[in-house]
């Protein structure tokens, strides 16, 4: 079982980090609290949990212990797999989550895409009293306003594809990302995507 990989940021997407570990490069699945933290890093430290199937085997990366910690309990919840869970981490931070599941706020968490109000509820229900167990640390993510916002020509074209990898057609996704830099001209890209889940 991997607990971590340390190595060199060979590559880094809004929903992939591929890290190199002694010549071999490692594929992992992040949310954009992840790619968040990873942000101008040449080096990364990423937690990880194996998700191997008969027909697949996939790295999901976490910047933290406790973003992997929560990812874990929502996926053990009926119905959450592994993209459900990373897009649900995506739209919220571990620090936000952990207040909506603790508080209830069943109608916040159902803003996030593909979750409905019997999914959102049934998440609070199941994760109520284990979340407490989760620690936050003080810095769980880098927070949008230390980013250097790129080019938007760049920022639209990240953005559309992350959405893109997520699951979304392109053409709606593109329509949205559009509408999100008119209104916000300077948001970084994790910014225009967390807006976006909740537009699509």
């Amino acid at each position: 079982m991997i607990e971590y990989v340390k190595g060199a940021v060979a590559e880094l997407t809004p929903t992939v980090a591929v890290i190199e570990c002694h010549g071999v490069g490692y594929c992992l699945n992040i949310s954009l609290n992840t790619f968040s933290a990873l942000q101008g890093r040449q080096e990364a430290k990423l937690y990880v949990h194996e998700a191997i199937r008969e027909d697949a085997y996939a790295l999901f990366g976490f910047a933290t212990r406790q973003e992997r910690a929560l990812f874990l309990l929502l996926i053990s919840v009926s119905g959450i797999g592994g993209n459900t869970a990373r897009m649900i981490l995506s739209a919220l931070t571990p620090a936000e989550l952990v207040h909506v599941i603790s508080s209830g706020n069943d109608k916040l968490l159902k803003t996030v895409k593909g979750i409905g109000l019997k999914t959102a509820q049934r998440i609070i229900v199941d994760l109520k009293d284990k979340i407490a167990s989760v620690e936050l640390e003080g810095g769980t993510a880098a927070t949008s306003g230390n980013l250097q916002p790129a080019e938007d020509p760049e920022v639209q074209e990240e953005a559309v594809a992350a959405l893109t990898m997520l699951g979304f057609p392109p053409a709606p996704s593109h329509k949205v990302v559009s509408a999100i830099l008119k209104e916000e001209p300077g948001a970084p890209v994790e910014q225009v995507i967390k807006i976006a889940l909740k537009r699509l």
